[in-house]
């Protein structure tokens, strides 16, 4: 049995994702700040809550504890995330903690079960606003979308990704774009994306990959993206 936790799951792409790991048989855990919505997410899809505030090594900390306590853990899918314009010092600050510095504070603390693990994987959910191959490419619309600090926000997901499968090679580490998607990210409305159900299989697809699959590496649907 594979147990994955998913960090904002929710609502949007990581509910979805928790729905689709569910079906194919992963132990899910539901990680929300929000315990009446978690624990109702959690339900609703056949799946285990766990409180988690990723901006909180406090609470970092207890979920891991709580998930040891519990059983095994396999799989890590760094997904909460924010979108603001944070055109100004804490807002940045508040984009970077949550979209990149909560990485590495979940990941660290996630490491030593994910080392007992007989096949451990990480995902983390990047974008191609984040991708300078994207941003430098007219064809693609991250080249024409002004996405400051969230664009840098999610090139470090980039970079930590690519450092972490170097630091850790017993670990599979990868960063997914799941394209554009139509789900309410930090109050902005994305209605005209595509369906959830559509952007959330990349995310599966590398939470499910075998031993022998790749690390280190940028996934758009059933390819890989230029950093």
């Amino acid at each position: 049995m594979t147990t994955t936790l998913i960090t904002g799951a929710n609502r949007g792409l990581g509910k979805e994702t928790a729905r689709q790991l569910t079906a194919v048989g992963h132990t899910v855990y539901v990680g929300a700040r929000d315990e009446a919505c978690g624990r109702a997410t959690a339900a609703e899809l056949g799946a285990r809550f766990v409180q988690l505030d990723v901006t909180d090594d406090t609470s970092v900390a207890a979920a891991f504890a709580q998930i040891e306590t519990d059983s095994g853990f396999d799989v890590l899918v760094n997904n909460a995330g924010i979108a603001m314009l944070a055109l100004n010092g804490p807002d940045a600050l508040k984009v970077f903690d949550t979209n990149a510095v909560s990485i590495v504070r979940v990941t660290e603390a996630a490491l030593p079960l994910l080392k007992k693990s007989a096949n451990p994987v990480v995902v983390n959910v990047s974008s191609a606003l984040g991708s300078f191959t994207a941003n430098h490419d007219p064809a693609r619309p991250a080249s024409h979308v002004s996405a400051i600090v969230y664009g840098a926000s999610k090139a470090a997901v980039s970079m930590l990704t690519v450092q972490y499968a170097r630091a850790v090679p017993e670990v599979k580490f990868n960063a997914v774009e799941p394209g554009y998607t139509a789900t309410e990210l930090g109050g902005h409305d994305n209605s005209h994306g595509r369906p959830v159900e559509i952007s959330a299989r990349n995310i599966v697809r590398m939470a499910t990959i075998g031993r022998d699959g790749p690390t280190g590496t940028f996934q758009e649907d059933d390819s890989e993206l230029g950093w």
